[in-house]
C-alpha cells in the first residue's frame, strides 16, 4: 500500500533528463528535483536552509567565478590585456544589461524632461509629476518616472565609462552590473590570442568551486551552467587554432578524442563535475540529492547508441570525494590550527602527529589523482578505480581518527562516540588535501548557508580549536561567512554569500560586518526587502548577498545597493537592474552598519549629520514633562512618534523623556521626518524601530529652526490623531485588542515641511532635499503599503 501511494504520487510528474519545461506545471528535471528535495525535507527549514531560485544561484555564481579566471588569465598574458579592454571600450552599451536600456533611446516628456536640470529654481516644482507611473514604452515593471529618470542616467554614466575606456578592471563588471558572462564568452570567440585561449582553459579546467553548505546542489548547478560554455568554447577555438597549426593545442584536442565517447558535451560535464565543484553538507540526505542531480546531467546530454557497447554510454564519474558529508564549522581548515589545537603548544607532540599525517596524506593525494584521472579516461581500470577509491577512503578514516582524537574534549561531558555523532566534525585541511595545501584553498566559494541563531545546546561551538572571531553574532551564517574566508585561496579568491541583512544591520552582528569589511580588495553588497516580494518564497526575511575579492588588505573599497524593493512583476529584471554605488568611508556612523545606498545624495547627506550630537545626549533620566510616545513595532514605511499616550495596549508602545529645557515637539518632528526615515533605512535591519537606532540619529536641538519645528511637531500629531482610526485588532500571538490605526501617509505634507527646515538646518541643497522628501515614495505613498502591522 505505502508503494503503491508512492508510485501514483511519481506518476503525476513527467520526467525527463533535458531542460525542457511543458506549460502542465507538472514536469520534473534535474533542476526541479533539488527544489523538490528542499521544500519537502522539514530538517532543511528548522536549520535555517532555504531553497535558493535560479536567479540568485546565477547572479552570485557568474560574478565570482568569471573575475576569478579573468584576473587569473590577464595575470598570466598580460600582453592580452590591452585587447580585452579596448575590445569593451568599442562595444557601445552591448554589455549593459536590456533592463537598463528599456526606453533610453526615446526622449522623455517635456513635462519630465524639464525636472532633469538641477540648475535654476523651483526644482521641486518642476519635477512634480516625477512620482508617477512611467508610460510602459520608457518603463520597467511599476516604474515611476523618478526611477526612470534616475535609470536612464545611470545609463548615460556607465556607457561614457565604456567608451572612454574607464573599465579596465573586471570586478568593474560587478560595480557597474554589466553582462559577464556575455563579455567573457565574446571575448573568448573573438580574440586572436590562442595563449589566451590557452591559459583560460587551463584557468576553467583548474578552478576550484565550493557550495560550503550545499545542500542538494543549487550552487554546484549554477557553476555547471556557467563553466560549460566556457569549456566549449575554448575547446571550438582550440579547434580553429589546431586548424591553421597544427603545432598548437595537439595534446589538449588529443585528449577530448581519447576520451569521450558520445559527445564533447558529456566529457565536459564530466570534466567540470571531477575537477570543477565541490561541496560540503550537514545532511547525508541533501549530498546524495546533490550528486544525484549531477549525475542526471550529465545523462541528458548522452547519444545512447542500441548497437554499441553499453548503448555508447561513458561510465559515470564517482564524486564522493567532490561532495562530502560533514559538519562545516566543526573541524581543523589547515595545518596551523591543528598544530594551535595541541595542549600547551608541545612541539614534540606536533612534530610526532605531523609526521604522522603528512606520511598518509602523501599516500592519499597519489591515491586520489590516480583515482580522478582514472575516471577521466575512456576506458579506466574498473578494478584499478575499486582499490584506488578504497585506499582513500581507508587511509583518510586513519587521519580522521588522528585528528578526531585531538579534537574530542573529554571534559565535554560525552562519549566520543556520541560527540562523533553529535558533532560530525570535518576536518578540511585533510579532506581535499591537494586544494587546501597544495593551493592554499578554494578559488571560488558560493552559497547559502543556515540561518541559525547560536547557543551551546544547538551547536558544538565548543570543539572548534580556534575561536571564531565572530562568535557574538551567534549565528551560523556569521560562521560560515568566517569559515569561508580561512578556507578561501589568497589572493583574489571570491566569495559570495546570501545572508540575512542582519549581517550589516545590527550591533549583534557587529563582527560579522567587521569580517566582510576586512581582508578583502572590494566587497559589494546588495540588499533585498520583504516586502512586496522577497527573494525566498514563502518566506519573510531581509536578505543581503556579499560579494567579496579576497586579499590581505586592511581596508578595501566597499560598494553597496539601496534596499532594493519590487512587485513579483519585477523580479525578472531585479538583478539585471541592481546599482551598485561605493561607500564613502567618511559616511559611516555604526561599525555594525555598511550604509544600503541608493543615491550619489546618501554619503553626502550623512557626512553632514555626522557632525551633530546624538539625540539620546538629550534624555532625561528621570521623568519630566517632556515625554514622547512610540511604537517600536508596526509601520512599514512609516514610525509613529506622538505627544499623548496612544490609548491602546501594545507591548511595543514606549515613552521617553527628554531633558526640560527641550520641548518634546521638535524632537517629534525630527524623528517622524523624511530625512529619519533616510537614515533608519540606511542603517538597520528595517524590522521593529528599537531606541539605539532612534536616539543615535545626529541634531542640534534649540537652533534658528527650532520654533518652526516645534509648531510643525504640534501641527503633526494633531494630524495624526485625526486620521488615525480605532480598530478591533486579532493577532495570532495576542488574541484580539483594539487598537489604534494611524495613517500617517495623510500627513505627508506637514512631513514635507518638516524636512524643509531640517535642509535649513543641515546645509542640504535643493537637490538633496528634493531627494529625502521623495525617498522611497511609490511604496511610502501606495495604497496597501501604510497598513499597520
Amino acid at each position: 500500500k505505502v508503494f503503491e501511494k508512492l508510485f501514483e504520487f511519481f506518476d503525476q510528474w513527467h520526467w525527463h533528463l533535458d531542460n525542457r519545461l511543458t506549460a502542465s506545471g507538472r514536469d520534473i528535471n534535474p533542476d526541479v528535483l533539488g527544489y523538490i528535495f528542499e521544500q519537502y525535507i522539514n530538517d532543511r527549514a528548522q536549520m535555517g536552509a532555504y531553497y535558493t531560485k535560479e536567479d540568485i544561484t546565477e547572479y552570485i555564481g557568474r560574478n565570482c567565478i568569471l573575475p576569478f579566471l579573468f584576473k587569473k588569465c590577464v595575470a598570466t598574458t598580460p600582453s592580452s590585456s590591452k585587447w580585452i579592454w579596448d575590445y569593451l571600450r568599442k562595444s557601445g552599451d552591448k554589455y549593459i544589461f536590456a533592463a537598463v536600456k528599456k526606453g533610453v533611446d526615446l526622449p522623455l516628456p517635456e513635462y519630465i524632461e524639464r525636472g532633469v536640470a538641477t540648475k535654476g529654481s523651483d526644482l521641486r516644482a518642476r519635477r512634480s509629476r516625477w512620482n508617477e507611473k512611467a508610460d510602459e514604452a520608457y518603463a520597467l515593471p511599476t516604474e515611476i518616472w523618478r526611477e526612470t529618470v534616475a535609470r536612464r542616467q545611470r545609463y548615460a554614466e556607465v556607457r561614457g565609462k565604456i567608451e572612454k575606456g574607464e573599465i579596465t578592471d573586471i570586478h568593474d563588471f560587478i560595480t557597474y552590473n554589466l553582462d559577464i558572462r556575455s563579455f567573457a564568452e565574446d571575448v573568448l570567440r573573438e580574440t586572436d590570442d590562442h595563449h589566451f585561449v590557452g591559459h583560460f582553459y587551463k584557468a576553467v579546467r583548474e578552478v576550484t568551486v565550493l557550495d560550503p553548505t550545499c545542500g542538494s546542489g543549487a550552487f554546484l548547478f549554477a557553476a555547471l551552467n556557467i563553466l560549460e560554455p566556457l569549456y566549449e568554447i575554448c575547446l571550438d577555438r582550440m579547434e580553429d587554432f589546431h586548424r591553421d597549426n597544427p603545432k598548437l593545442f595537439k595534446d589538449e584536442l588529443a585528449e577530448i578524442k581519447d576520451k569521450f565517447r558520445s559527445n564533447q558535451k558529456y566529457f565536459i560535464y564530466k570534466n567540470i563535475i571531477l575537477r570543477n565543484l565541490y561541496g560540503v553538507d550537514i545532511m547525508h540526505e541533501a549530498t546524495e540529492i546533490a550528486r544525484l542531480r549531477l549525475f542526471l546531467k550529465m545523462m541528458a546530454v548522452v547519444d545512447v547508441d542500441p548497437y554499441d557497447e553499453n548503448l555508447g554510454l561513458d561510465p559515470l564519474p564517482d564524486i564522493d570525494f567532490n561532495v562530502k558529508c560533514g559538519n562545516t564549522l566543526v573541524g581543523y581548515a589547515s595545518e596551523q590550527e591543528i598544530q594551535d589545537g595541541l595542549t600547551n603548544g608541545d612541539m614534540f607532540a606536533w612534530a610526532e602527529l605531523k609526521g604522522k599525517i603528512d606520511d598518509e596524506l602523501k599516500k592519499v593525494t597519489m591515491a586520489f589523482k590516480y583515482f580522478r584521472d582514472q575516471q577521466l579516461d575512456l576506458n579506466p581500470d574498473n578494478q584499478s578505480l575499486v582499490e584506488a577509491k578504497t585506499e582513500v577512503k581507508k587511509r583518510l578514516a586513519a587521519i580522521r581518527t588522528l585528528l578526531d582524537d585531538q579534537l574530542y574534549d573529554k571534559k565535554s561531558g560525552k562519549k566520543k562516540t556520541q560527540w562523533l555523532t553529535d558533532t560530525q566534525p570535518f576536518h578540511w585541511y585533510t579532506e581535499f588535501y591537494p586544494i587546501m595545501a597544495e593551493r592554499g584553498g578554494f578559488d571560488v566559494i558560493i552559497g547559502n548557508p543556515p540561518y541559525v541563531e547560536y547557543s551551546d545546546n544547538k551547536f558544538s561551538y565548543s570543539a572548534v580549536p580556534t575561536a571564531y572571531k565572530t562568535r557574538k553574532a551567534a549565528n551560523l551564517y556569521a560562521f560560515v561567512s568566517e569559515r569561508s574566508k580561512r578556507i578561501a585561496s589568497k589572493p583574489d579568491s571570491m566569495i559570495g554569500l546570501i545572508v540575512q541583512i542582519s549581517s550589516i544591520a545590527t550591533p549583534a552582528m557587529e563582527t560579522m560586518c567587521m569580517l566582510a569589511k576586512s581582508d578583502v580588495h572590494k566587497l559589494w553588497v546588495s540588499n533585498y526587502a520583504t516586502r512586496p516580494s522577497s527573494l525566498f518564497e514563502g518566506v519573510c526575511m531581509n536578505l543581503t548577498i556579499h560579494l567579496s575579492q579576497v586579499a590581505p588588505e586592511e581596508n578595501g573599497a566597499i560598494y553597496s545597493t539601496q534596499y532594493n524593493r519590487w512587485t513579483p512583476d519585477g523580479r525578472g529584471v531585479l538583478f539585471s537592474n541592481l546599482n551598485y554605488l561605493l561607500v564613502d568611508s567618511n559616511s559611516f556612523l555604526f561599525p555594525f552598519a555598511i550604509p544600503k545606498l541608493q543615491s550619489k545624495f546618501d554619503n553626502e547627506l550623512l557626512k553632514k549629520i555626522k557632525d551633530q550630537q546624538p539625540l539620546y545626549t538629550i534624555l532625561s533620566t528621570g521623568q519630566t514633562k517632556q515625554r514622547m510616545f512610540y511604537r517600536t513595532a508596526g509601520g512599514r514605511y512609516f514610525k509613529i512618534f506622538s505627544d499623548r499616550e496612544f490609548g491602546s495596549e501594545s507591548k511595543s508602545n514606549k515613552d521617553k523623556c527628554f531633558q526640560k529645557e527641550v520641548d518634546v515637539h521638535e524632537i517629534i518632528a525630527v524623528l517622524s521626518s523624511s530625512l529619519w526615515w533616510v537614515y533608519y533605512t540606511l542603517h538597520f535591519d528595517m524590522y521593529n524601530c528599537k531606541d539605539y537606532m532612534m536616539y543615535n540619529f545626529r541634531y542640534n536641538p534649540g537652533t534658528k529652526v527650532s520654533t518652526g519645528l516645534i509648531e510643525l511637531g504640534k501641527k503633526l500629531c494633531k494630524d495624526m490623531y485625526a486620521n488615525a482610526e480605532r480598530k478591533l485588532q486579532v493577532y495570532k500571538s495576542t488574541g484580539s485588542r483594539e487598537q489604534l490605526l494611524f495613517r500617517p501617509s495623510l500627513s505627508k505634507p506637514i512631513i514635507d515641511e518638516i524636512d524643509e527646515l531640517l535642509a535649513k538646518h543641515y546645509g542640504f541643497t535643493e537637490e538633496e532635499l528634493d531627494f529625502i522628501i521623495n525617498y522611497d515614495i511609490k511604496y511610502r505613498m501606495g495604497d496597501e503599503l501604510n497598513a499597520e502591522e
